[in-house]
């Protein structure tokens, strides 16, 4: 039996967006309908970063901290921080160490009494607004230099405009997002709404099963069951 060889299937947009319209039921006609399922994918990469974290996603980063000032700007493409270390003596191999920093809410940042005083910041409050920044407590000292030391979710990028771009997702998230986009598209288009629960069910199925395969996996030790009686 001869096969292909190759393992490399990645659809271009255009490829993805028309998938997508055979599924709904819809012939794509004009411009105005690629540009509106273009949207809706981007509306959908939104919604995904709502629904928890997306491996592909975590990056790492750092930001050198400033003896005299708390508060830091983030990436604008930040969707949170998921863990943080401050780093002492970066660089450094007979000093360099990694420590805690725990993170606290607004409502613990605000009880603070004095939120001048200096040391090495044990606390981070991250702010995931419009503009994503953070602020530690206390304020970093000059003693020694201290690096935040994060790692980060950030957003899914968006689909653009050429219709030869790939989508920024792992493989095993292509049929998640071609059912998503299906069920959004019938969802917005006359006469595919009888599609829309089956397309639905569908889409929900399809991202489980890519997030329960995204899952990040750890070694686990099976020991025989040894009773305690003689």
């Amino acid at each position: 039996m001869t096969t292909s060889g190759t393992a490399s299937f990645n659809p271009q947009l255009t490829e993805i967006i028309q998938e997508a319209y055979d599924r709904a039921g819809v012939i794509m006609r004009s411009g105005y309908e690629y540009r509106s399922a273009r949207r809706s994918i981007d509306l959908m990469m939104q919604e995904w970063a709502n629904r928890g974290i997306n491996l592909w996603t975590v990056e790492e980063g750092s930001q050198l901290l400033t003896p005299g000032t708390a508060t830091y700007t983030l990436p604008a493409d930040t969707v949170d921080l998921i863990d943080h270390v401050i780093r002492t003596s970066p660089g450094n191999v007979a000093s360099q160490a990694d420590l805690t920093i725990n993170r606290m809410s607004v409502s613990n940042y605000s009880t603070i009494p004095n939120k001048l005083s200096t040391g090495r910041p044990i606390r981070i409050y991250v702010d995931r607004q419009i503009t994503p920044q953070f602020t530690v407590w206390p304020v970093p000292d000059a003693s020694q230099q201290y690096t935040l030391v994060y790692w980060r979710l950030r957003r899914i990028q968006d689909a653009g405009s050429p219709g030869t771009n790939t989508m920024d997702m792992p493989f095993r998230f292509m049929p998640a997002l071609v059912a998503g986009l299906a069920y959004n598209l019938a969802m917005k288009s006359p006469g595919a709404e009888a599609r829309v629960p089956a397309l639905k069910a569908v889409y929900e199925e399809q991202f489980q099963l890519a997030a329960d395969e995204d899952r990040s996996r750890a070694s686990v030790r099976f020991l025989p069951y040894t009773s305690l009686r003689p």
